[in-house]
């Protein structure tokens, strides 16, 4: 009973000291075979001597670095004679020694020997160790080779650099497609506070554009190969609204740089991205400026191989369509100042413009139709609307029309009736730009039609 009360005591005891030191005995794991495999584990080479300057412990990094294994380091003293120099070994072990008293960490830089007689500059972090009586009773350092300190010096600086300075946006997306980390310039461009972009899924913070955005990050996740610079068109969901802009975007797999195995787990993917909304408007501004030159070109040289001068007025209107407009409707002024159909595309399917047979019977247009005002003013006359209400059939226009623009049809200071080209609802309304070449192609049509005796005939117009 007392040897039972006994063993019991004494495991009591046992754990009482374990639960006041914070750790736990593993059974049959003896304490310098623990700290053996914690050292053999580091992925820091690992090395420390005793007050005397002996080599009391040796790990696998160390040796994987200088090439000398644990049975022949320890118990040397210093390096002199295998790790180092002869010239330098005792300069290199007083200043490790010198660590033993001094309080804090203290970093070196040396060069040390290979087994293989290569030399190796590390760079050390030296630490004083004392004892149980509190004097000091060694030295532990743990060293790496300089040119890894340095790539992962300029790692960290780099990526210092990209989330400060960058003059493009950086975004790292996290393997659940929310970004993790956002530096100033990327969160000036989605319009949000850097902390209001984190941990909210792209969807939120982008529009239209997002399902092609987190496809390509899917994409990079998977595969690891994010190919060539894209533009991706996006609407920011920013605090001055939804706004329209056009990214230029890379993509790069995040992977950990201690991972293990072929395909290491990915961290996540870097977003980065210049905002490319102005360049890529300018672009297609000149693009739809040549093309629409270039029509007007082969339309005039269409248009001269025309006997028929009202003919030739609707190969020119034939060409100008293209990419323009859905619809073009042609009235002629009578002598009283109301508008008779002329020319017209089809209501229906689209096709070419061709002449109306309208018996000289005037339109019902009303008092404020935007034809008239063109005509009366005259001066072109834009305006948008819904397709289908009552005041859009009053217009005779067809049913799907939501943006027009009116021109007067003008030639030798005669106003010969108006010119009406519509949109439909899929298409934008009418900017400046486009009532320009509008007034250039209506200037031309009229100057064939002028030549048409019945358009003349019918009146002064205005």
């Amino acid at each position: 009973m007392s040897g039972s009360g006994g063993a019991s005591g004494s495991a009591s005891g046992t754990a009482d000291a374990a639960g006041a030191t914070g750790t736990a005995r593993v059974p049959g794991v003896a304490g310098a075979d623990l700290l053996a495999a914690l050292l053999d584990g580091m992925d820091a080479a690992l090395c420390a001597l005793d007050a005397a300057g002996a080599v009391t412990h040796w790990n696998r990094e160390a040796e994987r670095i200088l090439g000398w294994s644990a049975r022949e380091a320890v118990g040397r003293r210093g390096f002199d004679g295998w790790a180092a120099r002869r010239a330098d070994a005792e300069e290199i072990l007083a200043g490790l020694m010198r660590s033993m008293t001094a309080p804090g960490r203290h970093v070196h830089e040396f060069a040390l020997l290979r087994k293989d007689g290569g030399r190796v500059l590390v760079r050390t972090q030296a630490t004083g160790v004392r004892g149980a009586d509190g004097r000091p009773a060694g030295v532990y350092l743990a060293f790496t080779e300089v040119h890894v300190q340095i790539d992962l010096e300029r790692s960290i600086a780099l990526s210092e650099a990209l989330f400060a300075d960058a003059a493009w946006g950086v975004v790292l997306v996290d393997a659940d497609l929310r970004p993790a980390a956002v530096n100033d310039h990327a969160a000036r461009t989605l319009g949000l506070p850097r902390g209001a972009l984190l941990g909210r899924p792209l969807g939120d913070l982008v529009g239209q554009g997002a399902e092609e955005l987190e496809a390509a990050v899917q994409h990079v996740l998977a595969t690891g190969s994010p190919g060539e610079p894209a533009d991706v068109w996006l609407t920011v969901r920013g605090t001055r609204g939804d706004r329209r802009r056009c990214l230029r975007c890379g993509f790069v797999r995040l992977a950990s740089p201690f991972a293990e195995g072929p395909e290491p787990v990915p961290l996540g993917v870097g977003w980065l991205f210049q905002d490319v909304t102005d360049a890529r408007l300018a672009e297609q501004d000149a693009d739809r400026l040549r093309f629409r030159w270039s029509q007007l070109h082969r339309a005039s040289a269409a248009a001269a191989e025309c006997e028929d001068p009202v003919r030739a007025a609707a190969v020119l209107l034939d060409f100008a369509l293209a990419g323009f407009a859905d619809h073009v409707l042609v009235d002629r002024a009578t002598a009283d100042g109301r508008l008779v159909r002329a020319l017209a595309t089809p209501t229906g399917a689209p096709g070419p413009v061709a002449p109306v047979t309208a018996g000289g019977i005037p339109l019902r247009y009303a008092p404020a139709h935007p034809a008239l005002e063109a005509l009366t003013r005259p001066g072109p006359t834009a305006t948008s609307g819904t397709p289908g209400t009552a005041p859009d059939r009053d217009r005779h226009w067809p049913p799907d029309t939501a943006h027009a623009l009116c021109l007067p049809l003008r030639s030798r200071a005669r106003t010969l009736g108006v010119t009406t080209f519509l949109r439909s609802r899929s298409r934008p309304a009418f900017a400046p730009e486009d009532t320009l070449y509008a007034e250039t192609v209506t200037a031309r049509v009229a100057a064939s039609l002028a030549l048409a005796g019945r358009w003349c005939a019918g009146g002064d117009g205005t």
